[in-house]
């Protein structure tokens, strides 16, 4: 068929048309990309390129209340391989395992790897300054010396179940390490650069460095001192009793802050992985489980005299025992205690007196009030791995039950439970939710971006009935069974406590949990302290073993607190088997052989210093102690 040329003509005129369309198409498409997409796709590009040598935040450093440093950072660098720029991978490998003192194919497979960047671990990560700068004088191609740095705790064992530790990366695993990581850590920086395909660097390319970000310093609410005093205490107790466990707080009972806390066995943070994981991973004082025993009275006894259940000074008589729903409990006192007030009863820790109080109470009412104090849940302390006790279900209380439960037997509690409460029943009613950070600083600025502030939980009874409970508590310390925490001087009051221990699911005849926890001054409580001690051998008797591991924390925390001694103490009655007081002598100016024999016999010698004369002592002359209490002299010549 023939094609006219108008024909022909047309189709040309399309195909241009056509042509043209697609010819425009491309060249917006283009415009598009160049003009509009371009300085994406450049970032793009430049993102595929570039690769990072990371340079680690400095972790934020914990203090004391006071500042005192309690962990902080030592800088620790880490090798670094950039495979593609290594030029002899067998001699680089040889000439690094010869400064790290590794394994020379341990090197080389690192560098081997089709990767962009590796460390050269372990026995390139965090080694000393030294070795890191005879790394930089070999000036091998593709080694970088990355900034780094390691957690160190100067102070050793003290306090490592509140400070925790870090791992290999430096993030936090246990303590405040663990529960305010994120604070701490700080953001990562680095060194990054652009390479080319073969992994070298691209020509007329600069380094750019991003600067990390340092972590918030964390202040606690422990006190370096009174935190050393308590240690001190409870190493001495490992060493004379034997414990299986020994298990130390004190709280400030105005704001729920805790001024110390430990427990025994403990460890090195900075050398963890030299303990069974069962020491570091538990922080006994808020995650052990325990019938409280006669400490749990002082709850009773808050509870009936806020409700009006019983009257101090009215009569009761101990046969040394009470019946209760066809079981007779008996008293700690074989033969009991006579005829004797209610006021005696505390004083005496006397079981069936604190039925009576119990049953006079009920257990709707004596149940609440526990639930009140903070028994049977978490306190919601700020640490990690915290317990909530056990309690009865009120559906399964009978009388026995109740009886029972009035004198600290058949419930659980946590020993954080513990002093909380007992915080609450003496600083005039108030449950303060206990918390060990005080606040977060600016790495830079050191202006202060967070304070904690004391947070009240409930009111649990009046001030009227805490002035109550703190005056019959006071009379238990001077008159009754806490004598052995007397402080002569500072008005102390407390509570023992000596509990079965619970074996194979019945109470041994054998094991006990001996306690005390303590108060001053009675009249307007600064500090309370509680210390449990687990399964000690030999004697058994809360006011015989850690009543005096008490006395000595208070003498010394509240001196070193400036608290001012009172003048209307009530006297001690001594009573076999106290121990009695002696008067510290003046040894300033002495020389040790001049002091030595005269007072080994009372007093222990803790000497500081070097040198053959006395300077100063703590505590000073004319205090009156325990016999067989230390006395820290300091030297010089």
């Amino acid at each position: 068929m023939r094609v006219s040329n108008v024909t022909i003509r047309r189709r040309l005129w399309y195909a241009m048309l056509g042509g043209t369309v697609l010819f425009a198409a491309l060249i917006i498409r283009l415009a598009y990309v160049q003009l509009w997409m371009g300085p994406d796709l450049a970032e793009k590009a430049e993102e595929s390129w570039r690769r990072n040598i990371p340079f680690e935040a400095k972790r934020g450093e914990v203090w004391d209340r006071n500042g005192v440093k309690l962990t902080y950072n030592v800088s620790t660098p880490t090798i670094m391989a950039i495979p593609a720029q290594i030029k002899d991978p067998e001699d680089t490998a040889r000439q690094l395992a010869q400064v790290l003192q590794i394994s020379e194919q341990s090197v080389l497979d690192i560098l081997k790897k089709r990767s962009m960047i590796e460390r050269i671990q372990p026995g390139g990560r965090k080694i000393s300054p030294e070795k890191a700068e005879e790394v930089n004088k070999l000036k091998l191609p593709g080694i970088v010396v990355a900034e780094d740095n390691k957690r160190y705790y100067p102070f050793g064992t003290l306090a490592s179940h509140i400070l925790g530790f870090t791992g290999i990366d430096n993030q936090g695993l246990t303590g405040v390490e663990a529960s305010y990581n994120n604070l701490l850590q700080g953001i990562r920086g680095g060194v990054s650069f652009l390479s080319t395909a073969s992994g070298g660097t691209m020509p007329g390319s600069t380094d750019q460095y991003n600067a990390p970000q340092d972590g918030l310093n964390l202040q606690l609410t422990l006190d370096h001192y009174i935190q050393s005093v308590m240690e001190r205490e409870m190493d001495q107790a490992m060493v004379q009793h034997q414990p299986d466990r020994i298990i130390g707080i004190a709280m400030d009972p105005t704001n729920g802050e805790i001024l110390a806390m430990a427990s025994r066995p403990t460890y090195d943070p900075g050398k963890f992985r030299e303990y069974p994981s069962e020491v570091y991973n538990r922080n006994l004082p808020i995650w052990m489980t325990y019938e409280p025993g006669s400490t749990f009275k002082i709850i009773t006894l808050a509870a009936a005299l806020q409700e009006n259940k019983v009257n101090l000074s009215d009569p009761f008589y101990d046969p040394g025992y009470i019946e209760v729903g066809g079981a007779r409990l008996r008293c700690w006192k074989r033969g009991g205690h006579g005829s004797e007030t209610f006021q005696q009863v505390v004083e005496n820790s006397c079981n069936p007196g604190f039925v009576v109080m119990g049953q006079n109470l009920g257990k709707e009412t004596l149940f609440d009030y526990i639930g009140k104090f903070g028994f049977g849940k978490k306190t919601g302390i700020d640490l990690m791995g915290e317990e909530n006790g056990i309690m009865f279900k009120p559906s399964r209380v009978g009388p026995v039950e109740l009886a029972t439960t009035a004198f600290g037997q058949g419930v659980s509690v946590t020993p954080i439970q513990q002093i909380t409460a007992v915080s609450a029943a003496v600083n005039g009613g108030k449950l303060y939710k206990p918390h060990v950070t005080k606040g977060w600083y600016h790495p830079v600025t050191g202006e202060m971006v967070e304070s904690a502030k004391p947070e009240v939980v409930r009111e649990v009874i009046s001030p009227e009935t805490s002035q109550k409970v703190r005056e019959s508590l006071e009379k238990v310390v001077a008159l009754g069974t806490g004598r052995n925490a007397f402080v002569d001087g500072y008005r102390v009051g407390g509570k023992t406590g000596t509990a079965q221990k619970v074996v194979n699911g019945r109470y041994s005849a054998s094991e006990h949990i001996v306690s005390f926890v303590g108060f001053a001054p009675a009249d307007n409580p600064k500090l309370v302290v509680y210390i449990a001690v687990d399964n000690p051998k030999g004697i058994q008797f809360g006011g015989l073993i850690a009543a005096p591991i008490v006395r000595n924390i208070m003498a010394d925390s509240l001196r070193y607190m400036k608290v001012e001694p009172s003048k209307d103490q009530i006297q001690k009655e001594y009573k076999y088997p106290d121990i009695p007081d002696v008067e510290v002598p003046n040894m300033v100016g002495m020389t040790i052989q001049d002091i030595y024999e005269d007072i080994r016999s009372d007093l222990v010698l803790a000497k500081s210093g070097t040198g053959s004369k006395v300077m100063s002592q703590l505590p000073a002359a004319g205090t009156r102690l325990p016999q067989g209490s230390t006395v820290r002299i300091y030297l010089s010549d």
